[in-house]
């Protein structure tokens, strides 16, 4: 299984970026999938996730309203739109993929990551 994010850059604060994960390897639409950030020196923390066929999304506090996780199993794809960019969104964010079982908002229950997209907001 490979997982590769791309979409990161540099953006002004309240700008918008589109990231993506592609996926190769396993079924994609076996797996739940999920977005998380890892700002300088701190955890990493959950954004968003969804589910197998994508009717069901969850988003932490800080993305609800402004992030909106999406997934085309036919293009073995998951993005992140994410609107109102605030400084603090500045993050390495990483997609991930988790089998069917356990918290969506765990980082340690997926078992796959991508390689990271920066993320850089400026105010």
């Amino acid at each position: 299984v490979q997982l590769q994010a791309s979409g990161g850059g540099l953006v002004q604060a309240g700008g918008s970026l589109r990231l993506s994960c592609a996926w190769s390897g396993r079924t994609f639409s076996s797996y739940n999938m999920g977005w998380f950030r890892q700002a300088p020196g701190k955890e990493r923390d959950f954004v968003a996730a969804i589910n197998l066929s994508g009717n069901w999304k969850y988003y932490a506090d800080s993305a609800k309203g402004r992030f909106t996780i999406s997934r085309d199993n036919a293009k073995n794809t998951v993005s992140l739109q994410m609107n109102s960019l605030k400084s603090e969104d500045t993050a390495v964010y990483y997609c991930a993929a988790k089998g069917p079982y356990g918290d969506a908002a765990a980082r340690q229950t997926y078992g796959y990551w991508g390689q990271g997209t920066l993320v850089t907001v400026s105010s």
